[in-house]
């Protein structure tokens, strides 16, 4: 019986005690900032408490808009289609220190056009 009750609270000090503190809920809310590179421009998404994210990028050398689509995990990466149909991609990490970066491409219009975006959460 005392091997048991051991077991069971060594258990539950090990459940209890993990290092994962991050929850989608650090990350809920209004982003935006800008993106640089072979375009550039703004871009905005929301997300959403099931780790939903949309969004647009609006160019400024084009003036048009593309839709973000995509998912956002508890560990803040990013992974979003860009465009719509999808012609490209929007991907990296957003911190609980709300601030973001990553890496953005877009085939449409062509050629194909890439570079890097940074932002932070609204307040």
């Amino acid at each position: 019986m005392k091997k048991l009750f051991l077991l069971f609270v060594t258990t539950f000090l090990l459940i209890g005690c993990t290092a994962d503190d991050d929850t989608i809920y650090d990350y809920i809310g209004t982003w935006s900032g800008k993106y640089t590179g072979s375009d550039k421009g703004v871009w905005n998404f929301v997300v959403e408490n099931d780790g939903k994210v949309t969004g647009t990028m609006h160019s400024e050398t084009n003036n048009e808009n593309y839709n973000i689509s995509g998912r956002l995990d508890a560990s803040g990466q990013l992974t979003a289609e860009l465009g719509l149909p999808s012609d490209g991609q929007f991907t990296g990490t957003l911190t609980v220190d709300k601030t973001g970066s990553g890496n953005w491409t877009n085939a449409v219009p062509t050629p194909t056009r890439s570079g890097a975006w940074t932002g932070e959460k609204n307040k």
